[in-house]
């Protein structure tokens, strides 16, 4: 259970938001594009609310949802109450934590690698997550960066890994 590789799977305007009224606050083809890059073949582990956010399904994952409500399912959906549960759920199968931030918080401590997407700009919402590179405990070890296009802001797809 301690061997499966945790990564954080995390969109960030600079000013540390995360969400907006239950959903991203950007629309950025070439972040979703990563995600689904990133999280195929994996367990995706998230909060309830973030499923709810989902489409549905996404194909080619499992989807391990914590929650406390007792009496909350989903087709398709394997249920956790803690951290301990969706990691004896996801077994030696890679982990994707994909949200929220009390989520990330709980598996901050366990990760090997963040893979972030830092959206340069300060952007408004209801959610956010601390910078996770003020801590020291992570080193920078891809980073490129992409121009505001179309409306849209820039932003620099990162992997940090734990140092």
């Amino acid at each position: 259970m301690d061997d499966a590789p945790i990564t954080l799977i995390v969109a960030r305007a600079r000013n540390g938001v995360i969400g907006r009224d239950g959903k991203l606050p950007w629309h950025i083809p070439a972040d979703l594009k990563r995600f689904k890059a990133l999280t195929m073949g994996s367990v995706m582990v998230m909060g309830r609310r973030t499923f709810e956010s989902l489409p549905g399904l996404l194909p080619g994952r499992r989807h391990i949802v914590l929650t406390r409500d007792p009496e909350w399912s989903a087709d398709g959906a394997e249920i956790a109450r803690d951290a301990d549960e969706a990691r004896r759920l996801a077994g030696e199968e890679r982990v994707s934590v994909i949200g929220g931030a009390d989520i990330f918080g709980l598996f901050l401590p366990l990760a090997r690698r963040i893979e972030l997407t830092e959206v340069l700009a300060d952007i408004g919402g209801d959610t956010v997550m601390p910078d996770p590179r003020s801590s020291g405990a992570w080193l920078e070890t891809f980073s490129e960066e992409h121009p505001a296009e179309a409306g849209r802001p820039p932003f620099r797809f990162m992997t940090l890994d734990r140092a």
